[in-house]
């Protein structure tokens, strides 16, 4: 169990924002208009002047206040003027103007109807290059019948990286020891990949669990205030965690949080072992050596516990062992409280199933992989679904040959030989997983557990597994459907018939079982819905039987997908910096589902996709999307996440990851607007029980 945790310093919150022109002075009355003189000659053309100096950058500074007689909800101040001394920032004496406006949020105690639903009214595309550097939203309402009320729906800051609590900054990188990182020009390293942050109430305190996707990994842990009069969440305190007794954390990605209360964190992307060649950056968080490396160390669920007892929370961390290693994009635990389905990033990956043996209990349980038995090859494809059993393990079991005296390697697990014209010899099992081509392993005797929770994705690969997802991400619930929802960023390559973008290549087939072949492909990617129904044989009521294909994104550039497919985007938008349709999906990162409003919440992460990324809602009433949220040049939109009640309010999470960064990194003023955004949308009243 450990703590990092330092008090914080009164802060308010202030946000520098370079404008595009100079500030003027107000307009005098406009004189009567006199009788207009004939036109004169055109006179002789001068010669061209010398070129001016360049103009001063105007600025504002945007000042949160408190509540006051006048703003009963709190009031954000705007001061405006010109950055005389050209340091970046609109200090006292520079500000010519300032204008006080009170909080937008709606100052009300009363809970929606139980028979309301918040829809959502859509922000159009950005087309211009102020609009593209923005967070934008669109408008919101609680529909009851004729009944119609207008709710916020406004975007809210929490912290951004490189805001700093006392000695805490959010977003910086520390080693084992607790020392931050520096550059060699002495700069503190923050970084910009602000992932997953969660809520969690606990008695009458609400905590804030924030990652982030970086190597070495980091995550901080923030106590909320909560405005009972209006729902507005802001920063009281913050601490970063200590991971060393975990050995360090590698690319948090998505997340979620448990119904026990906790949160749920991933490692993505998990080293691959058969590389010996050590990861630099997590052997600086180790203390410098080589020798300290261990592969194995990464790609596990980590939980996370807050204990409030204290005025000062301690966190427990546990990486869970148990469940299996994987290029997690996030764990998500079921109604039971003892199914968890976990999904996996990349090319060639699988769909998992853990079982606890016990209930909010994740330290023992049985490990299942999915096989995909197709029944459609059209659109996205359909299949039935069963599951095989990878195997019961412990965390206690497999902790030793992790980081104890029983630690292994790769070749301790397996024996291999090069695949021959495509063929592995009898002894051996072919198999084509996680991005590796052709393999041909062979299990060195008595290492099937350690194998099916060191190395799952092989292991699940020679136990007949399917692994040829391509870029599946993140996963929901619906239990008034009885629906899971899973997107998937691309569908092509593995689940093309032994293709690449409709071009014949045996690279992502060659030596698996190729359960998947779709007749076509799409890059943009979609979201599958999955039907859960009791499994006697496995023990649970949650057990996904079949996938089917939901929504996905429309073609609008050869690039990405067959020409019979492409539709065009509208004139105002560049098919080759929008090669999906702008009024459609663009590389589907995480989904949520909004229970009690019969809503999918679906965010982007997207390159060339769409150029600016795009969070959407879709009705199941009406089968419509709607983009309800726009980001800057450059950034993601990482794990939305719906809140339904805490306190009487509601909340959607949406983080708002590397502006500026994935792409147009040259729009970037160097200003501090590629700073990353954690924040939420809302607050939403919530629904009456």
């Amino acid at each position: 169990m450990k703590t990092n945790g330092l008090k914080l310093s009164a802060l308010a919150l202030s946000v520098t924002i370079a404008l595009t022109g100079c500030i003027d002075g107000d307009d005098g009355a406009q004189g009567a208009q006199g009788p207009q003189g004939e036109t004169g000659q055109q006179g002789v053309q001068g010669e061209t002047g010398t070129a001016g100096e360049n103009g001063n950058v105007a600025l504002i500074n945007l000042v949160e206040l408190g509540e006051s007689a006048d703003c009963i909800d709190g009031a954000t101040r705007i001061d405006a003027g010109v950055d005389a001394n050209g340091n970046g920032t609109l200090e006292s004496g520079e500000v010519q103007s300032s204008t006080t406006m009170c909080s937008a949020a709606a100052r009300t105690s009363a809970m929606l109807a139980a028979g309301a639903q918040i829809k959502f009214d859509p922000v159009a595309a950005p087309e211009t290059n102020f609009e593209k550097r923005q967070i934008m939203t669109g408008q919101a309402k609680a529909v009851n019948g004729d009944s119609v009320q207008q709710i916020n729906a406004s975007y809210n800051i929490l912290a951004r990286s490189g805001d700093q609590y006392g000695d805490t900054v959010f977003g910086q990188l520390i080693d084992k020891d607790g020392q931050p990182f520096f550059t060699e020009d002495g700069e503190r390293i923050v970084v910009n990949s602000n992932e997953f942050t969660s809520l969690v109430p606990i008695g009458d305190r609400l905590f804030s669990v924030s990652q982030m996707e970086s190597r070495p990994g980091a995550m901080f842990l923030m106590e909320l205030n909560q405005n009972k009069l209006n729902g507005e969440l802001t920063v009281k305190d913050m601490w970063q965690l200590d991971m060393s007794d975990i050995d360090g954390g590698w690319v948090h990605c998505a997340g979620s949080v448990t119904p026990w209360n906790t949160h749920l964190a991933s490692e993505e992307y998990e080293p691959n072992a058969r590389n010996t060649t050590p990861s630099s950056s997590m052997v600086a968080y180790l203390g410098g050596n080589d020798a300290d490396w261990n592969p194995y160390f990464y790609g596990w669920p980590i939980e996370i516990a807050v204990d409030a007892s204290k005025t000062v929370p301690d966190s427990e961390l546990t990486k869970h062992y148990s469940i299996g290693r994987l290029a997690y994009e996030l764990e998500y635990v079921m109604p039971d409280q003892k199914t968890v389905y976990l999904t996996d990033d990349g090319t060639n990956v699988g769909l998992y199933m853990f079982l606890a043996d016990k209930e909010g209990d994740l330290s023992a349980g049985t490990m299942y992989a999915m096989k995909w038995n197709q029944t459609s090859a059209e659109g996205m494809g359909a299949a039935d679904l069963t599951w095989i059993n990878l195997g019961h393990a412990t965390s206690a079991e497999i902790e030793p040959y992790v980081r104890g005296n029983k630690k292994v390697t790769f070749n301790d697990i397996f024996m291999t030989e090069e695949p021959v014209d495509g063929k592995c010899s009898a002894e051996f099992t072919s198999i084509n997983a996680g991005g590796n081509g052709q393999e041909c392993l062979k299990l060195v005797e008595g290492m099937d557990k350690v194998a099916s929770r060191l190395e799952t994705r092989r292991y699940a690969a020679m136990m007949g597994a399917t692994t040829e997802l391509r870029k599946e991400e993140g996963i929901t619930f619906a239990e008034d459907k009885g629906k899971l929802y899973l997107a998937m960023s691309a569908i092509e390559r593995g689940m093309e018939d032994g293709k690449k973008s409709g071009v014949k290549n045996d690279a992502y087939d060659l030596g698996g079982s190729n359960d998947i072949k779709l007749d076509g492909y799409n890059s943009c990617g979609g979201v599958y819905q999955l039907d859960v129904a009791a499994n006697a044989e496995i023990g649970s009521e949650y057990v996904a039987t079949n996938i089917s294909g939901l929504i996905q994104g429309i073609p609008a550039h050869k690039d990405y997908g067959p020409e019979s497919s492409i539709q065009k985007n509208p004139e105002a938008f560049d098919n080759s910096q929008n090669k999906c349709h702008i009024d459609g999906l663009a590389n589907p990162d995480n989904v949520t589902y909004m229970s009690g409003h019969n809503t999918l919440i679906i965010g982007e992460d997207t390159g060339s996709g769409h150029q600016n990324d795009v969070i959407w809602a879709y009705d199941f009433d009406k089968e419509t999307l709607t983009r309800i949220q726009t980001t800057p040049y450059g950034a993601e939109t990482t794990s939305p996440y719906w809140y339904p009640n805490i306190n009487g309010w509601a909340y959607l999470m949406s983080v708002v990851q590397h502006p500026y960064g994935e792409s147009d990194e040259t729009m970037s003023t160097n200003t501090g607007e590629n700073r990353a955004y954690t924040g939420y949308v809302g607050p939403f009243p919530a629904k009456a029980e």
